[in-house]
């Protein structure tokens, strides 16, 4: 059995694939532990509630940045931390 690199992950295999597919550590992370705690089919259902990032104010954004951890999203312009959520 391999070792667990980082014992904060609770499924190992599912974060390196999400990796190798090009998401982020944080949300490779974020989705692998979700998904050993709740199961992969509630994960999968979990997503699209948010409504597109486009019709959010920039106070809705920079919330939901700060929610979420990303750094330095305080100077951003809108598109950019549409981009920053997008890809986190």
């Amino acid at each position: 059995m391999p070792e667990n690199k980082n014992p904060s992950l609770k499924d190992p295999k599912l974060y390196e694939e999400l990796r190798d597919e090009g998401a982020s550590k944080q949300k490779a992370a974020r989705i692998s532990n979700a998904a050993a705690q709740k199961g992969r089919s509630a994960v999968g259902r979990k997503g699209g509630k948010a409504g597109d990032y486009d019709d959010w104010t920039v106070d809705q954004l920079k919330a939901k940045a700060k929610e979420i951890g990303l750094k330095g999203y305080s100077g951003k312009k809108k598109s950019e931390l549409i981009s920053a959520l997008r890809n986190s």
